[in-house]
């Protein structure tokens, strides 16, 4: 079981002091709250991809490549990589360079977003978006998986012999969540590939959380990769936490009032009583942590939202330290609660046993390495026309 924290990166003015913080303290912010992470024990820190204020988490690749230049354990995961919206080409490159500075330290979630806007703004169709997300998550599998790839489809333009670089570590490729909140598309798209299903469970009822889950395990095991049980699921989730629980609501209330998403909606004690959101004792956090199992299964990766809502950098430091606190209570209690056979999170290490060790996937392309050309190149009539045009 893994567990770790993720981030939408939204800039929010504290309601409490009236203060918002500029781009530049939310991204020093987000840096630091990450390294805190690894520092109290974390398995995971996962930024999510938004491309519009009050943002700033429009460049998940720089983060993670920063972030893990300085830390040395925890696993960096996207909480949302924009497979719609993103050119597969463009993730199969850019995941793979920080598989190889981070010595394997990273996994995507894919995702839809939830910002409409974005589709124009990369000018795609948002009628399109089931389509693209399958099509576009097709492409990047083979471009991992395959050395050299010829590819034609709907929504960008052919490919000939292209191979992308550099090659996956170890000849092993990032494992992949398939996030979404509503879209059984989405939880249809990981099962069939094998893939892990990421809930975000942040705001909905368990009653929707249960049956999107089950949704996927039903599939997973129709397609052949194992038993619904080891199908491999992740949630989302909210706290906060103070040893006094009355402490926690009132400090805590403010910024659920005053929140972007929900705020000047639900009452804080409806909303937490509706979704998992938990806001108490370190002991209340960890008994509905666990229940989370009653209702989805024995599962893989839980990662909480705690940096939202304008709260400041010194109390989210705070959280993280009471979540270091009952982690080892959490990890116990998971395991001792788990089903035989149930499998663990999936790791860079465990994917390289899983495919019979590490190889050198590098591609070592024949002719002219600063051109990329080679003799077959030149044997081809319009490429040759090109390259004398130039010389």
């Amino acid at each position: 079981m893994q567990f770790g924290i993720f981030t939408v990166g939204d800039v929010t003015t504290d309601p409490t002091t009236g203060k918002t913080p500029t781009e530049h303290e939310r991204i020093k912010a987000t840096v630091e709250i990450a390294k805190h992470a690894e520092e109290v024990g974390l398995d995971v820190f996962a930024t999510g991809e938004h491309h519009n204020p009050p943002f700033i988490a429009s460049n998940p690749t720089a983060t993670l490549a920063y972030i893990g230049a300085q830390t040395e354990n925890i696993i960096l995961s996207t909480a949302t990589t924009l497979i719609t919206t993103t050119d597969p080409v463009l993730i199969a490159e850019d995941y793979a360079k920080i598989q190889h500075l981070t010595d394997g330290r990273v996994d995507l979630m894919m995702g839809r977003g939830n910002t409409g806007p974005v589709y124009p703004w990369f000018g795609k169709d948002i009628r399109q978006g089931i389509n693209l997300a399958i099509e576009n998550y097709a492409l990047l599998r083979r471009l991992w998986s395959e050395d050299v790839v010829d590819w034609s489809g709907r929504f960008r333009t052919p490919l000939q012999g292209y191979t992308s670089t550099p090659r996956p570590l170890d000849g092993v490729a990032p494992f992949v969540w398939h996030g979404s909140i509503r879209s059984p598309e989405i939880a249809e798209q990981a099962a069939y590939y094998g893939d892990g299903f990421f809930h975000n469970h942040i705001f909905w009822p368990a009653s929707h959380t249960k049956q999107m889950v089950q949704l996927y395990r039903q599939r997973f095991e129709h397609y052949g990769h194992g038993t619904a049980d080891q199908a491999i699921v992740g949630l989302g989730g909210q706290f906060f936490m103070r040893p006094n629980s009355q402490d926690a609501i009132n400090e805590f209330r403010p910024y659920f009032d005053n929140a972007p998403v929900y705020g000047h909606g639900p009452s804080l004690e409806d909303f937490s009583e509706a979704t998992p959101l938990t806001v108490g004792s370190p002991q209340q956090v960890i008994e509905r942590t666990l229940s989370f199992r009653e209702y989805v299964g024995d599962y893989q990766r839980q990662l909480f939202l705690l940096d939202h809502a304008g709260l400041p950098l010194k109390t989210v430091l705070e959280q993280l330290d009471l979540y270091g606190e009952i982690l080892p209570t959490l990890r116990a209690e998971f395991e001792k609660l788990r089903k035989p056979g149930v499998p663990d999170a999936p790791t860079h290490a465990s994917l390289v046993e899983k495919a019979g060790g590490a190889k050198d996937s590098t591609v070592y392309a024949e002719g002219d390495s600063a051109t990329g050309s080679s003799d077959r190149d030149l044997n081809d009539p319009e490429v040759a026309k090109v390259l004398e045009g130039e010389l």
